[in-house]
């Protein structure tokens, strides 16, 4: 029985993952999400366990147990920091910046509203409901504060799953995260009342420190981060090994000590890390990086909705009454935020990208609640300062308001998306679509009538064969007007060039400074749809041209001219790479609307769409190289440093690639290669630490 106790939290893990994997397969053609799937399968063994089934395999009933009682910290300060950095670490910094306000209306003013309403919906069903009469403000305060925010774990993964625009994901992945902090520190607030923290004396001035503090832990300790990785440019298991550890690091100080919101931490820290340090790592590690939290999120995912169905299944007992006002409550939370997101969508429509009356009705209805809502209501279930009808009532609400968020919210927002036409593909994609997938079909046929031709093949059966061809795809009949496949080729257009901004970063031939702004300035064309012509780079072309100021002065001084050439040296030497890494990417951009054109991926009555591209590419080409002719005759001492710094770039970046070759063919080391690549990346570093190479 002993050894069943030690290795129960081992065998849970391994048979739910095993149960998690089995249970993905199976819902690949279901419409059930997979989340729901695991909380319902959680439900299932933790009722079997309960009603005594599973008393003839101890080690399986050990297991259950285990998580049955579960630590609500430990579900705290394992599976927490996981999914929120991920999620933040994950998010587009671009459309995070542009959605902040509206997440911040609803994760802020939204969540204390929905924390007044629900609480004093339970002082109403409390003198009504003879055995909720116990509840008084600062009972129904704390039970709205964790019931108020909507649960980052079980929206994102959803989000995922349904596949939703990446504006109005990021919307509802950045509301959810932050009014999630918002919801801890309020919980806090007052469930302090009944722990050893106690009452506070400035409620507000401590809910903007801890929200405000955990904001600036996290940013801190992201910049700590990142120059660490940064001075261990070579060391990539290092960089990986301190990335992961910073991350929990980040939410235990903020959380434990500090006192301040660990998950907006979380967030502040993922999110600079996500747009200083991506550039700061190799390729390699950001690969890893992506690979660990994915699988790591995945894992965490999976054990911890299992987890919140054990517990709902083995702990909660429950009454025809409190049924009644499960039923009650659950109605009401929807109604409260219905009335939240009412109030708030005038301004919420004119905020960042603006908000649709479609996309307000899934926010509605999207307000799941998962595990951090039950944790806090564990935490409540353990603390024997409050009465016990109020700790069982304030874990059977939770758990309800969960299963039914989750079972029935979250069972039919994909429909609900469908029918509002959310998740409808617009004609002109499916048009282009169309256009690759015939390609691709009458490719596969003529090479099949080529093997056939071929003596070596002769006793094969072509009839199975064909049956491998791809499916022959249907004309979609529906209007198309012109400009919606244009917008559409401008943005297939983008997506090719922010691929390459990436290879040519990492070639060497362009830095990390100008990638950014280039990728910023293809940001800004996304967030038109398409609409905006590609010679439409204003930032770009501002940036490269010189301030009215210093033109004035070159014309009056001959000495102020030299001056301008030393002075603004940093700005002339990103402002060619940024003309040199535009002109490489239109050039390849141009390739690309002329393989439109001859592989007919565009159909004949489209063709003029392709002209006015090429026009709009020709323009950023020729205004990218008149600057570049223009700083080389204005500003030869720059434009000759620009020059060399980007030959030195590229010099070292061809011999870390054959250093790599070197390894993969086994002519050096794994430790050879590793030295070799620490000795380049001092080398590399003097690129970016030298104020001069040309004296």
């Amino acid at each position: 029985m002993e050894t069943n106790n030690l290795l129960a939290p081992l065998f849970f893990v391994l048979i739910r993952l095993m149960g998690g994997a089995i249970l993905k397969f199976g819902l690949k053609k279901m419409p059930l999400p997979y989340t729901v799937g695991l909380f319902a399968f959680g439900l299932l063994i933790g009722t079997f366990d309960r009603i005594g089934w599973l008393e003839s395999i101890p080690i399986l009933k050990s297991s259950i147990d285990f998580a049955g009682n579960a630590n609500p910290d430990m579900i705290l300060y394992i599976f927490l920091p996981i999914l929120i950095f991920d999620a933040a670490y994950e998010l587009d910094v671009h459309i995070f910046r542009k959605t902040l306000t509206n997440a911040t209306i609803l994760s802020v003013p939204g969540v204390i509203i929905a924390m007044l309403l629900t609480a004093a919906l339970m002082i109403g069903i409390g003198t009504f409901a003879p055995s909720y009469e116990g509840w008084n403000w600062t009972f129904a305060l704390m039970f709205g504060a964790l019931i108020s925010a909507t649960d980052p774990v079980a929206i994102v993964a959803l989000l995922k799953e349904l596949g939703t625009s990446k504006r109005f994901s990021t919307l509802v992945d950045a509301e959810s995260m932050l009014n999630d902090g918002t919801g801890i520190v309020l919980f806090m607030l007052f469930f302090g009342a009944y722990t050893a923290t106690g009452v506070s004396d400035s409620p507000v001035a401590d809910f903007i420190m801890v929200v405000a503090g955990g904001a600036l832990v996290g940013t801190l300790l992201a910049y700590l981060c990142i120059q660490f990785i940064t001075n261990v440019n070579g060391d990539e298991m290092l960089q990986n090994s301190v990335m992961i550890l910073s991350a929990y690091m980040t939410f235990v100080i903020a959380q434990n000590y500090l006192e301040v919101s660990g998950v907006i931490a979380l967030v502040g820290f993922g999110l600079t890390v996500s747009y200083m340090g991506r550039l700061r790592l190799k390729p390699q590690v950001n690969k890893f990086m992506r690979q660990f939290w994915e699988l790591a999120a995945h894992i965490a995912n999976t054990l911890i909705f299992i987890i919140v169905g054990v517990v709902i299944a083995l702990k909660v007992d429950f009454s025809w009454m409190d049924l009644l006002i499960l039923i009650c409550v659950y109605v009401g939370i929807n109604i409260i935020r219905i009335l939240i997101i009412t109030i708030f969508y005038p301004i919420m429509k004119r905020s960042g990208y603006g908000l649709s009356v479609r996309e307000s009705t899934i926010l509605s209805w999207g307000g799941l609640r998962g595990a951090l809502g039950l944790t806090m209501a564990l935490m409540v279930s353990y603390t024997f300062s409050i009465p016990e009808p109020i700790r069982r009532q304030v874990l059977f609400l939770t758990a309800g308001i969960v299963t039914l968020t989750l079972t029935i919210n979250a069972t039919t927002i994909g429909w609900l998306l469908k029918k509002l036409g959310l998740a409808e593909i617009p004609s002109s994609k499916l048009l282009l679509d169309y256009s690759v997938k015939k390609q691709l079909y009458e490719g596969s046929e003529k090479y099949l009538k080529d093997l056939k031709q071929k003596e070596a093949l002769e006793a094969t059966d072509w009839s199975i064969v064909e049956q491998f061809l791809p499916q022959k795809e249907i004309y979609p009949e529906m209007p198309v007007r012109t400009k919606d496949v244009m917008a559409d080729i401008r943005l297939r257009i983008l997506d090719r060039e922010r691929s390459l901004y990436w290879s040519l970063y990492t070639n060497g031939v362009i830095s990390s400074g100008t990638q950014r702004r280039l990728n910023a300035a293809i940001d800004e064309q996304y967030d038109r749809d398409g609409k905006k012509p590609l010679c439409d780079r204003g930032d770009i072309f501002e940036f490269c041209e010189e301030p009215s100021w210093i033109i004035s002065m070159k014309f009056f001084s001959r000495f102020f001219q030299k001056w301008a050439d030393i002075y603004y040296q940093d700005r002339i030497i990103l402002g060619y790479d940024l003309a040199r890494g535009l002109i490489i990417a239109q050039k390849e951009s141009l390739k690309l609307v002329n393989e439109f054109g001859s592989s007919e991926t565009v159909s004949t009555e489209y063709e003029s769409c392709l002209s006015l591209l090429q026009v709009e590419i020709r323009k950023n080409i020729t205004r990218a190289s008149n600057f570049i002719t223009k700083i080389s005759i204005d500003y030869p001492k720059s434009y000759k440093e620009a020059v060399t710094r980007k030959s030195v770039r590229m010099l070292l970046s061809n011999e870390k690639k054959r250093i790599e070759q070197f390894k993969e063919q086994g002519l050096i080391s794994q430790e050879e290669a590793e030295q070799m690549v620490n000795e380049l990346g001092e080398r590399h570093n003097k690129v970016f630490t030298s104020y001069q190479f040309l004296k």
